[in-house]
């Protein structure tokens, strides 16, 4: 290969571990090695069918398999699995947008909403969430023990994907 094909080909693989903080690029590691279950440094079929199993799921089709693995561009190793993180956060808003958009229903700035108030505004305005979708929100971000919705730490998880260490 040529020193400039070697370069270009770098500059792309050590460009995706740019997008991440180190921090980050460890938790995908440690996904990357929980999924990779034969320890061969891909992930393959297999090792997909044996982590949803791990989860409980047993009975996952060979077609939506192939369906997962048609996302990567090839073989999938630690690079194309970052990537592939990389792509699909790619289009998510700052976590500053995503909070103003909040901060709207919110004029105290409390950094709650009514969990009620929220689900009426998703499902009546714009790109009007459906009520399982809704629901779905709430089962992956659960309203606290007064109907309230947490949108500050919502923002947060959306935009880092996990949540905010209480200090």
């Amino acid at each position: 290969m040529s020193p400039k094909k070697a370069k270009k080909k770098e500059a792309a693989s050590s460009n995706v571990f740019s997008m991440f903080e180190q921090s980050q690029i460890q938790e995908f590691k440690e996904a990357f090695t929980i999924m990779d279950q034969n320890r061969d440094g891909f992930i393959d079929k297999n090792d997909l069918r044996d982590t949803f199993a791990a989860l409980g799921r047993l009975n996952v089709g060979n077609d939506e398999l192939d369906e997962m693995l048609k996302e990567a561009s090839g073989p999938i190793n630690f690079t194309v699995f970052l990537t592939m993180f990389g792509e699909k956060l790619k289009g998510t808003d700052p976590e500053e947008t995503i909070l103003n958009a909040f901060k709207i229903f919110d004029p105290e700035g409390t950094g709650i909403l009514k969990g009620e108030e929220i689900k009426y505004h998703l499902m009546s305005q714009a790109d009007k969430f459906t009520e399982a979708e809704v629901n779905q929100m709430f089962t992956n971000f659960p309203l606290d023990v007064a109907g309230n919705l947490d949108y500050k730490n919502l923002c947060y998880v959306i935009t880092h994907g996990e949540e905010k260490e209480q200090e």
